[in-house]
């Protein structure tokens, strides 16, 4: 199976702090930055942790601005 990639754009000054969650979340994902100036990043889901990684931002949702 593949990582599943998503990309996401967040508030640029909130990129340390997604990479910092899901490092904790260790083996779910990986954040890549592709752009820091607009905030996109690249999400990488490893297989089976689809609903895990979207329960992780949905709550997310509820601090910072996640599209």
């Amino acid at each position: 199976m593949e990582t599943i990639k998503k990309y996401l754009r967040v508030d640029r000054r909130e990129i340390h702090f997604l990479k910092f969650i899901f490092e904790g979340y260790d083996g779910m994902a990986t954040v890549t930055t592709i752009d820091p100036d607009l905030g996109i990043v690249l999400l990488s889901i490893s297989p089976g942790c689809e609903g895990d990684v979207e329960m992780v931002l949905l709550d997310l949702q509820k601090d910072i601005l996640i599209e």
